[in-house]
């Protein structure tokens, strides 16, 4: 049987939530009649929905040998 990746489960769940509080956030203001609010929600959100790949690889490091 597959381990569970309580990793991935977890970052779906901070990606929902961030979501959620940015569409109340835009509907908070769009309620206040503020306008350029899409270009505030378009920087909030647009570069940290891709993954950080911080994590180094075999691939990186191929002169390190395993004992």
């Amino acid at each position: 049987m597959a381990k569970p990746n309580y990793q991935f489960e977890k970052r779906q769940r901070d990606l929902a939530k961030k979501k959620k509080k940015e569409e109340k956030l835009l509907k908070k203001q769009q309620a206040k009649g503020v306008e350029g609010v899409e270009e505030i929600a378009g920087a909030a959100g647009g570069a940290q929905d891709a993954p950080a790949d911080d994590a180094p690889t075999a691939a990186t490091a191929p002169n390190e040998t395993k004992l």
